[in-house]
């Protein structure tokens, strides 16, 4: 990538974190830890490595995305409304009773999500599905799916592992976003997975660790996924991610993995990001010359 376009990706994560606050604080509740640490992957995911139309959400030849990790549904609708899918006005309705954008993604009410998710472990298993049935039809189909690293704690995550091994799908990219917290404390404490990348190569998996906040190495990353079409290996992105990113007082703090910001709190937030934001624009107008 260009300077300028790397500019541009970071320029749009940082909308979609002010979405995230936006729609945590509509709510009154939420996931928005979680949700801040996988905005720069989502943004990468859906303006440059996924082949969708949000003009024909339901193309059959699109690529497809499963939120495995469902609680972080914020992150995926904020980054679903920066694509042009749904106005980024309705993010503040999330949870309300009467609007489509609920809790958890649904695929019959909103534009762009190809998987209902929440149950923890059964997305990913989904996936796996999606995977072999574009094998089976001979599609050139990707499947991306996006898991927590304390949702793997869920043994069915481990059996579609197996799965995606089992049946070669490369074209089958399971990305962990690994930021060491989960709902009751660090996951090295309530379940420890470690060493991630020695078991995901032992089940098979072809295994790239990176930073999942630097757009750089999620390039490199997807770039190596891209080659490793025909391998008969399936892809495991370790994303080493800082939960809460964008957010000071949200950042590697546990508390912030399930609950929204109050007014005060929100306010704070959104000039943080809004400074960011501005200051992004002020660089990108200067590599404009």
């Amino acid at each position: 990538m260009t300077k300028l376009e790397t500019l541009q990706l970071k320029l749009t994560a940082t909308r979609v974190r002010m979405g995230i606050i936006e729609a945590t604080h509509g709510a009154g509740c939420g996931h928005p830890g979680g949700s801040l640490s996988s905005a720069d992957v989502l943004t990468y995911l859906y303006f440059r490595e996924m082949r969708i139309d949000p003009e024909q959400p339901q193309d059959p030849n699109r690529d497809r995305f499963v939120l495995s990790k469902g609680h972080c549904a914020p992150a995926l609708y904020a980054t679903l409304a920066e694509r042009g899918f749904f106005p980024v006005a309705d993010l503040p309705t999330l949870r309300h009773s009467n609007s489509y954008l609920q809790g958890h993604p649904n695929m019959n009410t909103v534009p762009g999500v190809d998987m209902s998710t929440g149950s923890l472990g059964q997305g990913v298993s989904t996936a796996c599905g999606m995977a072999l049935a574009a094998k089976q039809l001979g599609s050139d189909i990707n499947v991306y799916t996006l898991l927590g690293d304390g949702e793997i704690d869920e043994g069915q995550c481990w059996e579609a592992f197996m799965f995606a091994n089992h049946y070669k799908l490369d074209n089958l990219c399971i990305m962990i976003d690994v930021n060491g917290l989960q709902i009751d404390g660090p996951t090295r404490q309530v379940m420890n997975s470690e060493p991630l990348d020695r078991k995901m190569d032992a089940f098979g998996f072809n295994t790239i660790v990176c930073n999942g906040n630097s757009f750089a190495e999620l390039e490199q990353a997807f770039k190596m996924f891209d080659l490793s079409h025909g391998s008969g290996k399936p892809t495991c992105f370790l994303l080493r991610t800082t939960k809460g990113l964008g957010v000071s007082y949200m950042q590697n703090a546990v508390e912030w993995h399930g609950k929204a910001p109050n007014d005060d709190e929100y306010e704070k937030a959104m000039e943080e990001l809004r400074a960011a934001h501005e200051s992004l624009e002020k660089e990108i107008e200067l590599n404009n010359g």
